[in-house]
């Protein structure tokens, strides 16, 4: 596949329509090393990533809702996000969780950090839809809030990026589209 043909063709596929099959762990591997070319400066390669499979994602997604359970009070609390959280990773065969882990090198930005990260996120979702693999970037429920951030016993000056569910898929790959050209948002000068 082409690049530009390989980016056009990227999308994000919901858990929900996600069959069950489980991806071969040498495919997940694939995408990992993908993710691992992501421009970085200065070398600090901050992204780092959890691997949960099978089991391990019902168990993280159980101790995702507990965590929402137990850090919402009792006005804001739904029951049906909890079932969300708790159900996401049903379908998936793979979970990442994927965070920047903060380097030394305090000349490097954090914003530099966080943006090599997501880098990394879209080389590995790029090298997913090559394997027309569903992919799911989640950023909510307790993903970026202070509970989740205990629960991985990240650093301070650590920041979470988001739950990665990876999984296959029977549905019609979605046509792409954009709200505006680039010309719309684009000043040459």
């Amino acid at each position: 596949m082409h690049i530009k043909e390989a980016i056009e063709h990227r999308r994000l596929i919901k858990p929900d329509d996600f069959n069950g099959a489980q991806i071969e762990d040498s495919i997940i591997k694939e995408l990992l090393e993908a993710a691992n070319w992501a421009p970085t400066h200065a070398l600090t390669e901050p992204w780092r990533f959890i691997v949960y499979k099978q089991n391990q994602i019902k168990d993280f997604c159980a101790a995702h809702a507990m965590l929402y359970k137990n850090n919402t009070d009792a006005s804001s609390f739904s029951e049906s996000t909890y079932q969300k959280i708790l159900h996401r990773g049903d379908l998936a065969s793979h979970l990442l969780v994927c965070y920047m882990k903060r380097g030394h090198n305090q000349k490097i930005s954090q914003l530099e950090e966080i943006s090599a990260t997501a880098c990394s996120i879209q080389n590995l979702w790029l090298m997913a839809a090559h394997y027309n693999l569903g992919l799911y970037w989640g950023t909510g429920g307790m993903v970026l809030k202070p509970a989740m951030h205990q629960y991985f016993k990240l650093q301070p000056e650590d920041v979470m990026m988001g739950l990665l569910f990876i999984g296959g898929t029977d549905i019609e790959w979605p046509k792409g589209r954009r709200n505006s050209s680039i010309d719309e948002k684009t000043i040459w000068k």
